[in-house]
């Protein structure tokens, strides 16, 4: 055991009053007996390493990483010995794994989950245990730090008071498609997470069903040495990706603009449509677009405005 803090309240009394917390430990928290620590690990640079998460590696029972060598080379570099049994946690033994997790916590151990970069949990191993270990009534607690997802979206200058977490887009265009087309109206910023091969083809997706001109920025090798923000417009950004992209990228979109409709004057040119031959349903159709409705809005509004001209 290393000479990290004693947990709260070890040796000390009890310090809180009024159901507050005890003041944070020089030198960071001894991770807790019989508890699960989700611990957020640095994006890039290694000086973002928290007291918390050096004192977690040094003192818990049980390391649960999604890289296992990716965990010792982390540790060499902030200079910290892991002293517990290392364990692999990654997206294809996580159902697996869990059970063993939980049984340790159980029966007394600190256990740690880090992934590769930044929180368990988002878009990495991690949910599925929380949710069995509470189910279990096994205490989790959270070593906070780096995010790649909060980080982007505060260099990205779009606005940050209301944002969505999208996480990978869909492999197949297709289905790319069809995510994209489901997000179109989003009124949040959303943040997205992407390959560097992919980046490019999903820019250019953006950029066909957003809107060209929506305003977005792509995020690459963040908190490293290369760390660089591109701010622009989808179609903008499409074009710059044209040779390709290096690093990780973090994909921020400005949400949908609110939308101006007259559904008044879109009804009436889809009742003129349908008084020449035409279908209602098919001109609602051919006239939402032109108004920024969708059909079945333009459809419902002609509706009743036929039966209040027969009313």
């Amino acid at each position: 055991m290393s000479d990290a803090t004693p947990p709260d309240g070890a040796g000390h009394g009890d310090s809180r009053v009024n159901g507050d917390a005890e003041p944070p430990q020089p030198g960071g928290v001894a991770p807790r007996p019989g508890t699960i620590t989700l611990a957020a690990t640095p994006i890039g640079n290694v000086a973002d390493a928290s007291p918390r998460l050096r004192a977690a590696l040094e003192g818990a029972d049980v390391v649960a990483a999604e890289d296992t060598r990716r965990l010792y080379a982390l540790a060499r570099r902030l200079g910290v010995h892991v002293r517990g049994r290392v364990v692999a946690f990654h997206e294809h033994n996580e159902q697996a794994r869990t059970p063993e997790l939980l049984e340790a916590a159980r029966a007394g151990d600190a256990v740690l989950v880090v992934s590769d970069a930044g929180m368990p949990g988002i878009s990495d191993p991690g949910f599925r245990l929380v949710v069995a270990a509470a189910d279990a009534g096994i205490p989790v607690t959270v070593a906070p730090g780096p995010s790649a997802v909060l980080t982007a979206l505060v260099l990205s200058g779009l606005a940050s008071d209301r944002f969505t977490f999208e996480g990978f887009l869909p492999r197949k265009a297709g289905e790319r498609q069809r995510a994209l087309t489901d997000l179109a109206e989003q009124p949040r910023t959303m943040v997205f997470l992407e390959s560097p091969r992919r980046t490019h083809e999903t820019l250019r997706a953006m950029a066909e069903i957003f809107g060209a001109e929506r305003r977005a920025a792509l995020c690459r090798e963040l908190t490293k040495t290369h760390e660089e923000v591109r701010r622009a417009t989808l179609a903008e950004l499409a074009e710059a990706t044209a040779a390709g992209v290096l690093g990780e990228v973090v994909l921020v979109v400005a949400g949908a603009p609110p939308r101006t409709v007259d559904l008044d004057t879109a009804a009436a040119q889809a009742l003129a449509l349908a008084a020449g031959g035409m279908r209602l349903k098919a001109a609602a159709a051919e006239v939402a677009p032109r108004a920024g409705a969708r059909p079945n809005e333009v459809y419902r509004a002609a509706l009743a405005a036929r039966a209040a001209d027969g009313a």
